[in-house]
């Protein structure tokens, strides 16, 4: 078990630990509510990226100290600045979710409090959400002249068109359960159970083939943007080539023979 601290100032804190096989992301600025700021995401697609490439880790969580998981971007970088900065600062919030989506492991969001604009995306963004009774969800924007506009890409294709058009129109919080009911997280338990709720998801997950399931992961994120036929002839070819390698033999015979799998894993692939 390791933790390293990631900071290049005051409003960009994190930590990494790694323990067994899973990766702990912790936004560690709970004083700013953990805002996402420009060199924060730039930070954590960084590292995103590097735990992508480290085989010996199966998934990685994202979670966060203080009552705020994320209350979205920093808004006092936001006054006075030109559109470059703008388009810089949106660039980096959309490489941020691309990168939770490209990494190989499932990424698991682990709430606890408040999940607020780029904060809610993130949560959206996630293959996984585990959430706290406490926790709330809010896509506000609109209270402030700035339509949550990048924050609808993954919150409407996780709970759907008028569930999302509600909460950017209306800007009015959701509580852990009606998040639990419209599908933006998995589960909702109570606080002091949150990471050992996490932890055991993140456990159900890391005992199969890691490479069977980055195969997975990004067959699914792909079949999303297509229509049905198109969807059918990329999962054909994706599990025609699936069931060729190392790990699905290895798990078909294993099931055969009724013994337990011994998984290669992404190592060398």
């Amino acid at each position: 078990m390791g933790s390293t601290p990631q900071a290049g100032n005051l409003s960009c804190v994190f930590s990494i630990e790694i323990e067994g096989p899973v990766a702990r992301v912790t936004l560690a600025n709970p004083q700013r509510r953990n805002a996402l700021s420009l060199e924060l995401m730039q930070r954590l697609t960084h590292a995103l990226h590097e735990l992508g490439e480290k085989t010996d880790v199966g998934a990685i969580v994202i979670a966060a100290e203080g009552p705020a998981f994320s209350a979205g971007h920093d808004l006092s970088e936001m006054v006075d600045r030109d559109g470059q900065f703008y388009d810089e600062l949106f660039e980096a919030c959309t490489h941020l979710m691309d990168a939770v989506h490209a990494a190989p492991q499932p990424v698991i969001a682990e709430v606890d409090g408040v999940a607020t604009a780029a904060g809610c995306q993130l949560v959206a963004a996630c293959d996984l959400a585990v959430a706290s009774t406490g926790s709330t969800f809010a896509t506000p924007g609109v209270r402030i002249g700035l339509f949550c506009s990048t924050p609808m890409v993954p919150i409407s294709r996780a709970v759907g068109r008028k569930r999302a058009m509600e909460m950017l129109l209306t800007g009015e919080p959701i509580d852990a359960a009606t998040a639990a009911e419209w599908g933006l997280v998995n589960r909702v338990v109570p606080p002091d159970q949150l990471r050992a709720a996490t932890n055991e998801l993140a456990a159900q997950i890391t005992r199969f083939s890691d490479h069977t399931i980055a195969i997975g992961k990004q067959a699914f994120y792909r079949q999303l943007d297509c229509g049905e036929p198109e969807a059918y002839e990329l999962t054909r070819e994706v599990m025609a080539a699936n069931a060729a390698t190392d790990d699905a033999q290895e798990g078909i015979d294993a099931f055969l023979t009724k013994r337990s799998p011994s998984w290669s894993g992404r190592q060398g692939r």
